[in-house]
């Protein structure tokens, strides 16, 4: 018997004005995970890197005869869910057609629209896509797994109650599957970090956020997981081996949340002898960081990281449910940069209710700090978020003309 053949793409381009491209770490994750329950043959495609046409990448599952396929997308690239999956379907018939990612996450069963996808799997999904290859290929059923959204055999799409339990022990998880990309092609191309090209590779080394940021997605939820500074360093000195990398992205949602980690990671850094470069491009929590981790984190190679102020007013902070520490903040940056950090700043503006007087504080904070770069975004209202649902009370018939 041929083993199954499992194709996983993330899907979308890059462009002038969204050029950045990571390593697609959680089919990565994914991928490694299932090609250890599994005798799997996997290919893994990320549209992004290779701006494929739909048409492309299409062709590249048909043409591997896969027997199951699965698109990872964000909300800016979710359109391309309905082409794919229905030229898909046209060429492989009998494949098991998945869905997941942010915007499967933030949508629900509307991102299964026009698709031709058999299931979706929202928020994290190991455990969730090892129970839909038990059911499919061991004649279980698709109604029994927590949160599940799947097409039922009369075409209705059906979305099962509950959800998956989260992975606690991240160490568990084996590594990302950095052998299934070529990975020197992302040297060539804008990494997250808004840096010149470099040979990096990225880590992602927790999930989740206790914070309650209402513009923010639920992918990972909110209690905060973590690998352990020892499984942090093994696959920094694993990447090493392989690649011959000392740069290094950390593309964690809040890397700091726990001091004691950042302190035994950074130690472990020296009484290994490893002597690598890191960023921090998705951000730090600001206003949590002590003089002694910034201290600590700067001896251990950091160079870039960005700091998210998203805004200047106490008031907009308390509505958006950061509820940033503004003075803590810049005087955290401050403490990056005295110690030879290049510091990036993230703002948004458009929050509801949110005066020019108040936008002008954000802009304010930013220019008056020692940031060398800030980048201000418009704050949007993406379903499955506490903006989403503010917006839909107060302003229903502009949220419907967005969604």
């Amino acid at each position: 018997m041929k083993k199954l053949r499992m194709f996983l793409a993330n899907i979308g381009h890059h462009r002038l004005l969204a050029p950045l491209v990571s390593p697609p770490m959680g089919i990565m994750y994914l991928a490694a995970y299932l090609r250890t329950k599994f005798d799997l043959d996997i290919q893994l495609a990320n549209q992004r890197e290779s701006n494929c046409t739909n048409e492309e990448l299409a062709r590249q599952a048909i043409d591997f005869e896969a027997d199951i396929v699965g698109f990872g997308s964000l909300t800016s690239s979710g359109h391309g869910f309905a082409p794919l999956t229905q030229m898909v379907r046209a060429g492989l018939p009998k494949s098991l057609i998945l869905l997941g990612g942010p915007h499967v996450t933030s949508f629900g069963a509307r991102a299964f629209v026009d698709t031709a996808a058999d299931v979706a799997v929202a928020e994290e999904g190991e455990l969730a896509f090892e129970q839909v290859l038990h059911a499919h290929f061991d004649g279980g059923d698709f109604g029994r797994i927590p949160g599940l959204i799947w097409r039922s055999p009369d075409e209705e799409v059906l979305t099962n109650p509950g959800a998956m339990p989260p992975i606690d022990n991240l160490d568990s998880l084996p590594f990302p599957a950095y052998d299934l990309i070529d990975l020197p092609k992302y040297w060539r191309l804008q990494s997250m970090a808004p840096l010149p090209w470099r040979r990096y590779a990225a880590l992602v080394s927790s999930r989740g956020c206790p914070y309650h940021c209402s513009w923010c997605h639920q992918i990972f939820g909110k209690k905060f997981r973590m690998h352990s500074p020892e499984r942090i360093v093994d696959e920094i000195e694993h990447l090493q081996r392989l690649y011959g990398v000392e740069n290094f992205e950390f593309l964690d949602d809040i890397f700091n949340l726990n001091g004691p980690r950042v302190m035994a990671f950074c130690d472990l850094l020296h009484r290994r002898n490893l002597r690598i470069k890191i960023a921090f491009p998705n951000g730090v929590r600001t206003d949590i960081l002590t003089q002694e981790q910034v201290d600590a984190l700067a001896d251990a190679g950091t160079y870039f990281s960005s700091f998210a102020l998203e805004s200047g007013s106490p008031r907009i902070q308390k509505l958006m449910g950061k509820n940033l520490n503004i003075p803590r903040f810049v005087q955290g940056v401050e403490m990056a940069v005295k110690r030879g950090i290049f510091a990036n700043g993230f703002a948004m503006l458009g929050f509801p209710t949110e005066s020019e007087a108040e936008m002008r504080q954000t802009i304010d904070v930013a220019s008056h700090s020692m940031l060398h770069t800030a980048s201000f975004f418009t704050a949007t209202p993406y379903p499955n978020t506490h903006l989403y649902d503010h917006v839909a009370k107060t302003h229903p018939q502009q949220l419907a003309k967005l969604t």
